[in-house]
């Protein structure tokens, strides 16, 4: 088992970095948004004058036993194609990457396909391959217990390796088709929420592509209800917080949680990107309470239930553009945003120094 320190940031500075934003030339408040941005990272770095360095963003690549049960319109051998298109820049995370000045890394945890011989390099996508995709969790846990620490340990891992560099931001993207499944099932069993709720369209499911996808999960989670009973005893072990990640989650979604919770750990901002991350940071949320003050939420999707995860994790999405391209696409889109909190912060001047009357 994999444990992480996790501290709430020191309030001891919060009054004073609200007398500095305060005293910026502006009215009182009059930035909105970006004057709260500005209060977390400042929080998160401890300082009153904060900066982005190296940022880094991290690209998962796993699949999906569920997938077999025809719950995606997409067929997975899009995992791995994609997965390529990445190595040759052609994919929107890698032109939102050029945009933002992020290091990619394109990580495969477990996609269905031998990346050794059909990769532009040996380095292009970094091998961290723990099975060829989960199980199918209609029928059996979608990991064992060691694969389940195997994929948290990878994540935490890929964030020392950033950090190392000298990043002190970071932003997760996913790519594994079938995943918006057992994001849902997470969204349900976190925020109590009716499944039938929490299951959306996906990549672009139909009506009827629906219909089987709740048939699907619902048996699943039927399934998985009569192995695991809520017992006083069960509550109470220190598996009974990941026992659900683990029999639904896919490799590349627990090495995100991992990935998230070693940042907050090491006092990073974290970028959260869309329904699937988002989910991600709810099961982090739900191991480690203190990792919610690390993270940023960078938009609420199109997915169905999207925005309900985001009002449980108390969370006040940076965009609303429609995006469901998953990649961590949204988290690299609300970059500027952060940039600009931070900059706000830094480079405005005060009331004092401009020779501006203060007049609140």
């Amino acid at each position: 088992m994999i444990t992480f320190k996790i501290e709430k940031p020191d309030e001891g500075l919060r009054e004073a970095i609200q007398a500095k934003i305060d005293n910026l030339n502006k009215p009182k408040g009059s930035l909105g948004l970006l004057e709260e941005l500005a209060m977390q990272v400042c929080m998160i770095q401890q300082t009153l004058t904060p900066q982005l360095s190296h940022p880094c963003h991290l690209l998962l690549g796993g699949d999906h036993g569920i997938e077999r049960e025809g719950v995606s319109v997409s067929p997975r051998c899009v995992t791995w194609q994609q997965m390529l298109n990445f190595t040759r820049g052609g994919g929107g995370v890698n032109m939102f990457c050029r945009q933002h000045g992020f290091h990619l890394r394109i990580v495969d945890v477990g996609v269905d396909y031998d990346f050794s011989t059909t990769q532009p390099s040996p380095s292009a996508i970094i091998n961290r391959k723990i099975a060829r995709g989960t199980r199918n969790f209609l029928h059996e846990p979608a990991m064992t217990d060691d694969e389940y620490w195997q994929a948290i340990g990878i994540g935490s891992r890929l964030v020392d390796d950033c950090h190392t560099e000298g990043c002190n931001i970071v932003s997760i993207g996913e790519m594994g088709i079938g995943n918006t499944s057992p994001s849902s099932i997470w969204m349900h069993i976190f925020c109590n929420i009716p499944l039938d709720e929490c299951i959306g369209a996906g990549a672009g499911l139909n009506d009827e592509g629906i219909r089987h996808k709740r048939q699907v999960l619902s048996k699943a989670l039927e399934n998985y209800n009569s192995h695991h009973q809520p017992d006083s005893a069960a509550l109470q072990s220190p598996d009974s917080s990941h026992a659900p990640l683990r029999y639904f989650g896919g490799f590349e979604m627990v090495a995100a949680i991992g990935a998230m919770l070693r940042a907050a750990e090491l006092h990073m901002v974290v970028l959260v990107d869309g329904f699937i991350m988002t989910a991600c940071a709810l099961a982090a949320v739900h191991l480690y309470p203190m990792s919610r003050d690390y993270m940023v939420f960078a938009h609420c999707g199109d997915e169905s239930g999207h925005r309900c995860m985001l009002n449980a994790l108390d969370a006040k999405p940076l965009l609303q553009l429609g995006l469901r391209l998953g990649e961590g696409t949204g988290a690299l889109c609300a970059y500027p945003l952060v940039e600009s909190a931070v900059r706000m912060i830094n480079e405005m001047n005060n009331f004092e120094n401009a020779n501006i009357t203060k007049y609140f």
